[in-house]
């Protein structure tokens, strides 16, 4: 019988796909429990670009929120997760002075279509679609949804999340990057 050879084996296959990746600032930032976190190298530069118009018909330009934290998140209207953050997502915006938040919504669909879900589900911050055959160059495809990238005030990413974020996560994270912490 083979099962005593199998069951090691599958004991280090399931090992190997639970592992959480490092954080990306520093080995002293905390982890994230609710949501994986990958490498800063994710997007392709140290300071990634974005540059999109969002559903309103305003420019948007990741450069010009220097300054303040930027959370930009991929979401989609069938994503469970995705629109369970929003409302956090939307909150952080509007109480908090230094923290900009985009949504860049990637999914196949019309923009009348979004713009329709969103005068049911109202953000207080800019949404922009996202083609998904051809994202941003430096955020790339998402390999799953949702994922959110938190942006330093200096342009740099502090950390990218796949899977749901709250905003306590958030700020505790800026917190622990030398951001203020939450009152």
């Amino acid at each position: 019988m083979r099962l005593p050879v199998v069951a090691p084996l599958l004991l280090v296959l399931f090992a190997a796909c639970s592992r959480t990746p490092e954080p990306t600032a520093s080995a002293s930032a905390p982890a994230t429990p609710a949501a994986s976190t990958v490498p800063a190298a994710a997007p392709s530069a140290a300071q990634p670009t974005l540059q999109v118009t969002t559903l309103d018909g305003a420019a948007y330009d990741l450069a010009q929120q220097r300054g303040k934290w930027v959370i930009v998140n991929y979401w989609a209207t069938w994503c469970g997760p995705c629109l369970k953050e929003m409302p956090e997502l939307s909150a952080l915006a509007a109480m908090r002075q230094h923290i900009a938040v985009i949504g860049l919504a990637y999914e196949d669909t019309s923009e009348d279509d979004l713009r329709a879900f969103l005068a049911k589900r109202p953000v207080a911050y800019p949404v922009a679609r996202v083609d998904v055959y051809s994202p941003p160059k430096d955020f790339g495809a998402p390999r799953g949804l949702p994922t959110t990238w938190l942006i330093r005030p200096d342009g740099a990413v502090a950390r990218k999340y796949t899977g749901p974020v709250t905003a306590r996560m958030l700020e505790e994270d800026i917190a622990s990057f030398g951001g203020p912490k939450a009152g």
